[in-house]
């Protein structure tokens, strides 16, 4: 039997997953699998090198190419789109999408307010997902920055060359 022209059981038809995705880790696949749970079609949104940069102040370690290849490769992803603007209704005007996913941690910020202010002129909803403490980007880039710096012998700044 198909199910073909039946009704969707899930709440929404398009949905969009905005990020980084640098570093790949087990948050961006959590947020991925629950919005592909509640969505029809999922859009995973890479943002850009100069994205990235102009809203965390550093480039991602990941080229653009390569994180793109990375989502687009995650079964739950039925398409993958680099975002160039930082306004993410120029996004969605671009992609039309019902619902926008984000991380809870951007819930009850200004810039969470704002999102939902937004988009709720547009009839887009946002649904905010657990944000994976244990393991983030951020962390990530840090553990490996640290092993990247020399380490310091007995008297020695680390650093300083003999």
């Amino acid at each position: 039997m198909s199910d073909i022209g039946a009704p969707s059981r899930r709440p929404y038809r398009v949905g969009y997953a905005p990020g980084a995705y640098d570093l790949f880790h087990i948050g961006h696949l959590n947020i991925l699998r629950h919005a592909r749970s509640q969505c029809d079609y999922l859009v995973a949104g890479v943002v850009s090198d100069e994205m990235a940069e102009l809203a965390k102040g550093r480039r991602p370690m990941i080229p653009l190419v390569e994180r793109l290849e990375i989502v687009r490769s995650v079964k739950y992803v039925d398409a993958a789109f680099v975002e160039t603007v930082p306004d993410k209704v120029e996004t969605w005007k671009q992609v039309r999408f019902d619902v926008i996913f984000k991380g809870d941690d951007w819930r009850g910020t200004p810039k969470g307010d704002k999102l939902e202010k937004d988009f709720a002129a547009h009839g887009v909803d946002v649904v905010y997902f657990p944000y994976t403490v244990h393991t983030s980007s951020t962390q990530l880039r840090r553990a490996l920055d640290a092993l990247a710096e020399p380490a310091a012998g007995p008297g020695q700044v680390t650093g300083e060359r003999r």
